[in-house]
């Protein structure tokens, strides 16, 4: 019983006290400790809050709207085409070694954009066994009708004969077209 009778004293007191501190500010709230007001300027709100009155400001006397957030586009998911230029394969020196290297343009011919366009030079010897190769990857989304410049370097290996190309994306497949210029 005794045990009962503490308990219930002790949970008494701990709500007058929550009840009791309730008005009480904390700590650098509103009576503020000498520290918590030297680390916060006073100003910095209303510095930031004129800035973005003043920059409202000629947006509103010009007449022209806000600029809007640009909106993210879904990207192509499945087959995704697009057009590309008969490469162009030359020999070349890269940093003192020999390299073969591979110059293409692409255009996106979807309508959305391609994530993660990637394109693979497969090099083979006669007898058909795969050699060193070379991939390259789009940083960003290709967006539609957009064009780039695609270059390969693959070390040059006195064995190799042929090549393939290979379009790929993160989200399916990519049929190529072959186009005369871009």
């Amino acid at each position: 019983m005794k045990t009962h009778r503490r308990l219930t004293y002790i949970g008494v007191f701990c709500l007058a006290a929550a009840v009791g501190c309730a008005d009480v500010p904390d700590v650098g709230e509103e009576t503020g400790a000498p520290e918590a007001v030297a680390a916060a300027p006073a100003s910095a709100e209303p510095v930031a809050a004129a800035e973005q009155t003043t920059a409202a400001k000629p947006a509103e006397q010009s007449g022209q709207a806000p600029a809007a957030r640009p909106r993210l586009v879904a990207p192509v998911r499945g087959v995704a085409q697009i057009g590309y230029t008969k490469p162009v394969v030359k020999r070349g020196k890269i940093g003192g070694k020999d390299f073969v290297i591979t110059t293409m343009r692409i255009r996106n011919m979807a309508s959305a954009p391609i994530a993660g366009l990637k394109v693979d030079d497969f090099w083979y010897d006669k007898q058909g066994n795969p050699l060193p190769s070379d991939s390259y990857r789009h940083p960003r989304p290709l967006q539609p009708g957009e064009v780039i410049t695609v270059t390969l370097e693959t070390p040059l290996d006195p064995r190799m004969n042929r090549n393939q190309w290979q379009f790929s994306h993160a989200n399916g497949e990519i049929k190529p077209t072959l186009v005369p210029k871009l």
